[in-house]
């Protein structure tokens, strides 16, 4: 319930951004007058790849075939293990 919540909560963040973006741009000038990336960019970006990340966590990503599931990850020992949510 966490994972998910989580989920939503980095969805809206990124919408948010999205739409700051879409009102006030990409870019702004800063106070020399050299064009910079809004720092909305950063958030819509770092909230897209946590979100995406979350919902495959939660197995929510459909239209993914069952054999493009990621391997198990090796532990420092060199065993194999699956992440258990």
């Amino acid at each position: 319930m966490r994972l998910l919540t989580l989920a939503a909560e980095m969805w809206d963040r990124g919408e948010l951004a999205r739409e700051t973006l879409g009102r006030k741009g990409l870019t702004y000038v800063d106070r020399r007058g050299n064009p910079r990336p809004r720092p909305e960019n950063a958030i819509a970006r770092d909230s897209a790849i946590v979100f995406a990340r979350l919902i495959r966590e939660l197995r929510l990503d459909v239209g993914q075939p069952a054999e493009d599931e990621r391997p198990p990850r090796i532990n420092q020992n060199g065993n194999w293990y699956r992440r258990r949510g």
